[in-house]
């Protein structure tokens, strides 16, 4: 069977000059981006999608004007054997796949593709007949529409000089390029360090402390006394005296800076440096007091709330050299007045290159803000048939009215439902009647075929997004969703047992507005482990952190 122009034979040879051997991935190849091309109407402009790195990607570049030189060609390794060619305005297209199902038929073919046997034992021109013979008949052939974000070509933007190994590199990596980042695959021998393009600080001039009386502090100078205090004892900017020389001494300090002339307009002092980056660092809700002091500066909430931070920036930033900014944990609560993060400019003069850097990998949005917890009106709705018929007490409720009131949010109706599919639906229509725009409904989360909560739910018009399970202990049956605009937050049993749980870490994200992903969710597993102790002292502790 021919490979789109070739006979199956041409386009063997075709794959031996390509790829140094006919490879059985390659081969296959040619039949599935034939397949596709096919199905496009014609004269469409087209680019390919491939999510195996092995072989498929060959197939395209000898079959199409796709490449990975021209952008035209994307390989997103998902570790499936499949290509999609799409139109590259619409993004409409096709989709061929190998189909482990229709291999059973090709007993040579399926050996070799699922790995039954070892190489040395595979019959290759076996292999060889049926593959021509099967041709694109082990494929299934999907038509597809591709996500809008794999559309269009992103331009490379500016290229900068990275200040660590000196070569360029797009600007939008980060502030050093991804090699120093540590994505390098290599380790330099001492003989290949290349030398530095610049120097990391200017060249200044020290004096004694006897010849500096009658000058002016250069930068601020602390004093420690270790169990005491550790402060600045002279400011930048503050004349030293005849008086100041023994105190200097008992310091340490035998030679200081002074002010003098200006290193030059390619250096930026430290205090101007992180007074800069806190107009970009902080958000709604931060504050931060001028003037900087030892090229410092501190943050604080301005109003309790969810601390939020762009993770991503405060990365990029911190890859930067010669700058630091350090936070406290995102997305937990924060008081009024309390300190949240803290950023400096390390040495005292940064070079004009490396603040740019720094002030770029910020970006036009900011770092930290905090988000006010709105005022929910919440409905609860206390499933389980043992609680409705008296059996045994509900103390669900209270427990759960006592956490919102606590964040500054109203119950707006409670209500006891038996386990009956029907009746919780309804209970939850009731509840969004009477105004709750946040749903909270207890126990009925977990595989017990009397657990019907979830189906519930979604009969009540739970949109199909909702995110069931996390990785939190205890917690883990946690149910997020939503029934257009209204909330809906599914707590598990273990609320009765444990005085925290994922519902402390989950209610104030959703009273703040974040929105949760199953990426945020997966992050939780890092921290999500409770020691269970026996004085609870949560949010000072490490669950959820």
């Amino acid at each position: 069977m021919n490979i789109g122009e070739y006979t199956f034979e041409e386009f063997k040879e075709k794959a031996r000059e390509f790829h140094g051997y006919p490879a059985p991935g390659l081969l296959i190849g040619g039949y599935m981006v034939e397949e596709a091309k096919k199905r496009l109407p014609k004269d469409t402009l087209f680019e390919a999608m491939v999510e195996s790195g092995k072989c498929l990607p060959d197939a395209v570049q000898l079959l199409t004007l796709c490449s990975v030189g021209n952008n035209w060609m994307k390989v997103l390794n998902l570790g499936r054997y499949a290509v999609s060619l799409y139109d590259k305005f619409t993004g409409e297209g096709f989709r061929v796949a190998v189909d482990a199902k229709k291999l059973e038929n090709w007993p040579e073919i399926r050996s070799w593709f699922l790995k039954l046997k070892p190489k040395a034992e595979q019959d290759t021109e076996k292999l060889f007949a049926e593959i021509e013979t099967a041709g694109p008949s082990i494929c299934s052939i999907q038509p597809i529409v591709i996500d809008k974000r794999w559309l269009g070509h992103a331009h490379m933007g500016g290229v900068h000089v990275c200040p660590s190994c000196g070569e360029p590199y797009p600007g939008k990596d980060g502030a050093i390029c991804r090699g120093c980042q540590g994505e390098a695959p290599y380790q330099l021998t001492d003989a290949a360090i290349p030398e530095l393009p610049s120097q990391s600080a200017p060249e200044l001039e020290a004096v004694a402390v006897e010849d500096a009386v009658g000058g002016k502090a250069l930068h601020d100078m602390t004093e420690i006394k270790p169990g005491e205090t550790k402060e600045p004892a002279f400011k930048a900017g503050q004349a030293l005296t005849a008086g100041d020389v023994c105190r200097l001494q008992q310091m340490g300090k035998h030679h200081v800076y002074v002010e003098g002339e200006h290193p030059g307009d390619e250096w930026v002092h430290e205090n101007d440096a992180v007074e800069a980056f806190a107009k970009r660092i902080a958000g709604d809700g931060i504050a931060y007091d001028l003037p900087a002091s030892e090229g410092k500066i501190n943050f604080r909430a301005e109003h309790g709330g969810l601390l939020s931070i762009d993770l991503e920036a405060l990365t990029r930033f911190n890859m930067a050299p010669d700058v630091m900014c350090a936070t406290r944990q995102g997305d937990l609560l924060v008081e009024a007045g309390k300190d949240v993060a803290g950023s400096r400019a390390i040495p005292l003069y940064i070079s004009r290159d490396n603040y740019s850097r720094a002030l770029a990998a910020l970006g036009d949005e900011p770092l930290l803000s905090v988000l006010p917890l709105r005022k929910a009106k919440v409905g609860i709705l206390v499933t389980g048939t043992e609680v409705f018929q008296g059996l045994i007490e509900d103390k669900f409720a209270p427990i759960i009215t006592s956490k919102i009131e606590k964040l500054g949010s109203e119950v707006r109706g409670s209500l006891l439902v038996p386990d009956d599919r029907e009746k919780i639906a309804d209970g939850v229509r009731q509840l969004i009647v009477q105004g709750a725009d946040l749903i909270v409904t207890t126990a009925g989360m977990s595989v017990d075929p009397d657990d019907v909560t979830r189906h519930a739910l979604a009969d009540a018009g739970m949109a199909a997004d909702a995110l069931y399970g996390m990785p939190v202990l205890p917690g883990t049956m946690t149910l997020i969703g939503h029934i257009g605009p209204v909330q809906v937050l599914g707590v598990p049993a273990c609320a009765l047992f444990y005085k925290t749980t994922g519902f402390d870490l989950i209610l104030p994200r959703l009273l703040a507005g974040k929105r949760i992903t199953r990426a945020d969710l997966a992050r939780l597993g890092e921290g999500g482990f409770c020691l269970q102790c026996k004085a609870c002292t949560f949010p000072k502790c490490p669950f959820g952190k």
